[in-house]
């Protein structure tokens, strides 16, 4: 049996993701309204240590951070890709712009996705169109 092209996983944590099949479809929605195909996606729930350690070794970057993708895709318009999130993050995120985790979750998640269709976020301009895709698909998931 085939296993979802949408995978999720944890490390160094106790998480359990809610409405796993509405996310799938949502991620998958995305994936291909922006004119690509999902080979497969996983996502990697896990712990600000485990994330920064990820930081460290492959960015040489040695900070804490919510997100780090990593693009494994061969062929042009497909996505391959691992997605590491710090669910530490996300909840220090939520209570400092006071919004909720969940919703924080999904920004987050959204947000590594766009990485891997090629949206970046160095730069004002870029960084004011991934907001604007994050908005837009943030608010495809609320009408699912």
């Amino acid at each position: 049996m085939r296993k979802p092209p949408v995978n999720f996983f944890t490390e160094e944590i106790s998480f359990n993701l809610k409405n796993k099949i509405r996310t799938r479809a949502w991620i998958k929605d995305t994936i291909e309204a922006e004119g690509y195909v999902l080979e497969e996606l996983n996502f990697i729930f896990c712990s600000d240590e485990y994330l920064l350690a990820i930081n460290q070794q492959y960015l040489n970057h040695d900070t804490y951070t919510d997100v780090i993708t990593f693009d494994n895709s061969e062929a042009l318009k497909t996505i391959v890709g691992d997605i590491f999130i710090s669910i530490d993050r996300i909840e220090e995120n939520a209570k400092q712009f006071g919004g909720k985790a969940a919703q924080e979750l999904c920004r987050v998640m959204i947000h590594g996705t766009l990485h891997l269709l090629g949206y970046k976020d160095k730069g004002k301009a870029a960084k004011t169109l991934m907001t604007q895709k994050e908005d837009q698909y943030l608010l495809q998931l609320s009408e699912i």
